[in-house]
């Protein structure tokens, strides 16, 4: 794997753990609700990426798709409502878990077959996020469990998506303009619920411009280096990031438990990203 795909990923999953961040205390410090932090957060992000596109070359053209919108919102919307009644284990477990299934046997599918050390590495990646984020889970509201699974499912098809993009910027503010009239469209039927801070849209904003937006055209960047199963394995580091920044600039507790997870998650990334990989296809 090339230097080039290493620090896109690296940034990427920055992104996402800020991003993680974000839409935590939106959906749970302010009074904004789902409908309308997805929305802005999506309108955000459609009106900068374009912005940042022509800067970068004014010939070049939106690209992205009708499914990659679709995904994107389903990811967004999903993730926004079932949050309201999660905490952030169960979240965060069923979430990279539909991520992990819907990638990997994607992969699977396509003919990726894993090594000794790819399977090594993965399960000890996969029992550093169980041991961080298990022990302080609760027991999940079905719908809203439902909503996170079908909201991992909506990532990984999205993700998957990516891996043929020829112009990683154009094709996500592509897909960020064609969901803004999807994600309006949920704001609009459930406009009786809506509620609107200072603090919720700013974070929202902050979210879709620059963490979502900006984010995902690097994530898009790096998946062109990645198989599948290593894409979706790099994500378990997120709600790993996600802690560590919240123990920086939250104020949350750094625990021993957390630093032993850390370990383990990152260490099986590491086994994962640096195995010799075979396929049948």
């Amino acid at each position: 794997m090339s230097s080039r795909t290493l620090l896109l990923t690296a940034l990427a999953m920055l992104a996402f753990a800020g991003n993680s961040i974000l839409c935590r205390l939106a959906l749970k410090a302010t009074e904004i609700d789902a409908a309308s932090f997805t929305s802005v957060r999506i309108v955000a992000g459609a009106i900068t990426l374009p912005i940042i596109l022509r800067l970068k070359d004014a010939a070049q053209p939106l690209t992205g798709s009708w499914p990659g919108a679709l995904a994107l919102t389903t990811y967004a919307a999903a993730f926004s409502f079932a949050y309201i009644n999660l905490d952030a284990g169960s979240g965060a477990l069923l979430l990279f878990g539909a991520v992990q299934l819907s990638m990997i046997a994607w992969g699977f599918y396509r003919g990726e077959r894993f090594g000794v050390a790819t399977t090594a590495g993965l399960a000890l990646a996969l029992v550093g996020l169980v041991a961080l984020l298990l022990p302080g889970a609760n027991t999940p509201v079905l719908s809203s469990a439902l909503l996170m699974l079908l909201s991992g499912m909506a990532w990984g098809a999205y993700s998957l998506m990516g891996r043929g993009a020829i112009d990683p910027l154009a094709t996500t503010a592509g897909n960020f303009l064609r969901a803004v009239p999807i994600a309006l469209i949920i704001s609009v039927v459930l406009i009786s619920r809506s509620q609107w801070d200072t603090a919720g849209v700013g974070y929202a904003v902050l979210s879709g411009a620059l963490t979502s937006g900006v984010g995902y055209a690097i994530w898009y960047s790096a998946l062109r280096g990645l198989k599948s199963f290593q894409a979706a394995t790099v994500q378990l580091s997120v709600p790993i990031l996600t802690a560590l920044a919240g123990s920086l600039l939250l104020g949350e507790a750094l625990t021993l438990r957390l630093l032993l997870s850390s370990a383990a998650v990152l260490g099986g990334i590491a086994i994962v990203l640096a195995a010799k990989q075979r396929s049948t296809a």
